[in-house]
């Protein structure tokens, strides 16, 4: 669990820099459009993929910090007991999905590498590289949650959490 946690820690962290990426990326478009007249048919799809990579690396960061969506009407209240046992339910449907979305992004990735997949626009650049990234990403988030849950088992029988 320990060592889930440092590599999501330090992959959230680095991830948490794309976005300063995307917005070199789109500043320069817009100086480049805006002052130079020149256009760049590369520049909506490179902020897309980094978009994306940025929310799909930072998944596993944002779950150990537990920062992600919660209705906290009810939640608010209970123990810390009762919260780790429903922190496991929905743990475990978030488990099933993330193993279904994993599934798929290694079937599609496979599918990138083999033939050659290029995205259908002008620039049509290879998909191989962002389904790596978005693959790798979803895995860390799978093992996170998974953290997660033997945290939170750990919790709902008492014990202190690693």
């Amino acid at each position: 669990m320990r060592y889930v946690d440092v590599v999501n820690r330090t992959i959230g962290r680095f991830a948490m820099y794309l976005i300063f990426v995307m917005m070199g990326v789109l500043l320069f478009a817009s100086i480049s459009r805006g002052i130079f007249n020149v256009s760049h048919i590369w520049v909506v799809e490179m902020a897309q993929m980094t978009m994306a990579a940025y929310y799909i690396l930072g998944g596993g960061y944002s779950i150990q910090l537990d920062s992600h969506v919660r209705m906290d009407l009810l939640y608010g209240r209970w123990s810390t007991k009762t919260r780790a046992i429903v922190d496991m339910v929905t743990g475990c449907c978030l488990i099933f999905y993330v193993s279904f979305l994993l599934y798929g992004g290694v079937s599609s990735t496979q599918y990138a590498i083999e033939y050659n997949q290029k995205n259908y626009s002008s620039w049509a650049p290879p998909m191989a590289p962002i389904k790596v990234i978005m693959t790798f990403g979803i895995a860390m988030m799978l093992l996170q949650i998974l953290a997660t849950f033997f945290k939170d088992m750990e919790k709902a029988k008492g014990e202190p959490a690693a």
